[in-house]
């Protein structure tokens, strides 16, 4: 990871950061010298985890958003890598070309085998180029499609890592059919005769996410997002200002614990103190440990109720009361 992503904080991760370089200079101080100031180290370290613990708990809808796009975030391919043993990529949709936005094949996740497709965002410039800055195109959504039936034909479950800000809107994304890519995945995974799971890692940005997200479970990771919309686009749409992107993200509320409450999710994978950028090694055995979980409870479910529940399941979403305190956020957009 270059210097420029090691030295990146956020506005609210900054009082964190400069008392973890205090401790790096106090550490730094003890190894050349023969003085023991072990003490005073553990006195911050014990500052810098209370510091951490009051900020996390207490952050905006804005905040999480910009913590969900963090650049040191780990990203699809950091999950294969970490948690998919013999991980062989499959390319191509047979109709046009391959997408790199979407990476997709089968391997291992601790002895069983699973079919892995996710939305990789990239890091440096060249790479977030190669993978569209994580926005799908049509060919992604049919590659995505093809692997899934191809894992249902050998009874292989399916895991999807959703990150991105919405599917590719381009021209060229549009003439070779955007829209109805999205619709026919959204339509036939509600038919793939195998378990899948979906867990959202950092964005889950509209139809663009939804295309791999038709899932019997999907889980949120503490600090990610779903929405309908971007707070950019929203605010574009409403104010005619991308700039109010803060207001649009705290009327919208699109953190996972509105998400679980409102039957979008089922479930929240708790990251490492601070997020999952600051012990990545930590996150990835929650997530695995939670992968491990949901598949050997889809496993004892037969195929004619695995659909019909995941048929009722997305029913269903939509249906629960608006109360009086949820008809007052939507007031901001009136």
């Amino acid at each position: 990871m270059s210097d420029l992503l090691n030295d990146f904080t956020l506005d609210f991760e900054k009082p964190v950061r400069a008392l973890e370089k205090q401790i790096e200079e106090l550490q730094e101080a003890e190894r050349k010298s023969e003085i023991d100031i072990s003490k005073e180290i553990k006195a911050l370290q014990k500052k810098v985890n209370s510091l951490i613990k009051e900020i996390y708990s207490n952050l905006t809808p804005w905040e999480r958003v910009q913590l969900s796009r963090h650049p040191k975030r780990p990203h699809t391919v950091d999950y294969i890598e970490a948690i998919i043993d013999d991980f062989h990529e499959v390319a191509g949709d047979r109709f046009f070309a391959n997408d790199q936005a979407i990476i997709g094949g089968f391997g291992y996740l601790n002895g069983q085998k699973v079919c892995v497709i996710g939305i990789e965002k990239g890091r440096k410039t060249k790479e977030k180029v190669t993978h569209n800055f994580g926005m799908p195109r049509p060919e992604g959504y049919r590659k995505a499609l093809r692997l899934m039936e191809m894992a249902a034909r050998f009874d292989i479950p399916v895991i999807t890592f959703v990150d991105t800000p919405g599917a590719y809107p381009g021209i060229g994304a549009e003439e070779r059919g955007q829209s109805s890519a999205i619709a026919e995945n959204l339509a036939k995974m509600f038919d793939i005769e195998t378990p899948i799971i979906s867990l959202v890692i950092g964005e889950g940005g509209s139809g663009g996410a939804l295309g791999i997200a038709i899932a019997d479970k999907v889980l949120m990771m503490e600090y990610s997002i779903y929405s309908v919309i971007s707070p950019e686009s929203c605010a574009s749409i409403l104010w005619a200002d991308p700039k109010k992107a803060e207001t649009a993200a705290n009327s919208l509320d699109i953190g996972p614990h509105k998400a679980l409450e409102l039957g979008v999710i089922d479930s929240i994978v708790s990251e490492s103190s601070g997020g999952a950028h600051k012990d990545p090694e930590a996150t990835f055995e929650m997530v695995k440990k939670s992968l491990e979980k949901e598949i050997k409870s889809l496993s004892k479910v037969s195929k004619k109720k695995l659909l019909e529940n995941r048929f009722n399941k997305f029913r269903r979403i939509g249906n629960q009361t608006i109360d009086a305190s949820q008809e007052s956020e939507f007031q901001v957009f009136q």
